[in-house]
């Protein structure tokens, strides 16, 4: 899998806010910082199919050769971790999970949660399986959002300052834990972050931007 960005501009009122021209291959990650205002996470919209007015894109985005610049954002295969976990607070750690997994022909509600304790067993969490989303620490509430992120078996992984609201030591572990099953699962990942910390962790390249 990989995730090209082919002389990729973004825009806001038609004026450039950043161009990148690069591939991401599978287990690796594109570190992007810079100014706030810069395009990061303007980039990271486009990338997700999910630019609206006044922004817009050139250049062309491709993931596996397959160009998705027309493609909505349900059908390009791209998932988002976000500063906050977004867990829907009404369901438990389970059914978070179950949530993501694609509908299939012949998949039982007896496999999906089959394969998200199977999810849960891999990464020492099984214990979570049932408790509610609210009773969780911030870090133990951002391992699950990845994992659900993971369960809908995305092509690309965007993340927006994963890490920026976890204290120091739940960060440090955090970072270690979320580029582990992001390389482990082969899918090329784009992280935009202010923190240097964090792009040492990732162990990928770095692109600092500047405003055009």
């Amino acid at each position: 899998m990989t995730l090209t960005l082919n002389k990729v501009s973004v825009l806001r009122f038609k004026q450039p806010l950043l161009n990148i021209d690069t591939v991401i291959n599978a287990g690796e990650v594109l570190s992007i910082m810079g100014p706030s205002g810069s395009g990061k996470s303007t980039l990271l919209n486009a990338i997700a199919g999910q630019l609206s007015a006044p922004f817009s894109q050139t250049g062309s985005i491709y993931i596996n050769n397959e160009c998705i610049d027309h493609l909505p954002a349900f059908s390009r295969g791209v998932g988002v971790l976000y500063q906050d976990p977004l867990l829907f607070e009404h369901m438990s750690v389970g059914q978070n999970i179950a949530f993501a997994i694609p509908t299939t022909p012949g998949f039982s509600k007896r496999l999906r949660n089959q394969k998200v304790r199977e999810m849960l067993e891999q990464v020492g969490l099984e214990d979570l399986h049932d408790r509610p989303v609210q009773t969780l620490s911030g870090g133990q509430q951002a391992r699950i959002a990845l994992l659900r992120t993971l369960a809908a078996s995305p092509k690309v992984v965007l993340l927006d300052e994963p890490f920026s609201k976890l204290d120091t030591a739940t960060k440090t572990h955090m970072r270690k834990w979320v580029f582990e099953q992001l390389k482990a699962s082969g899918i090329p990942t784009v992280l935009v972050t202010h923190d240097i910390n964090d792009t040492q962790a990732a162990q990928g390249h770095l692109i600092e931007i500047q405003t055009c």
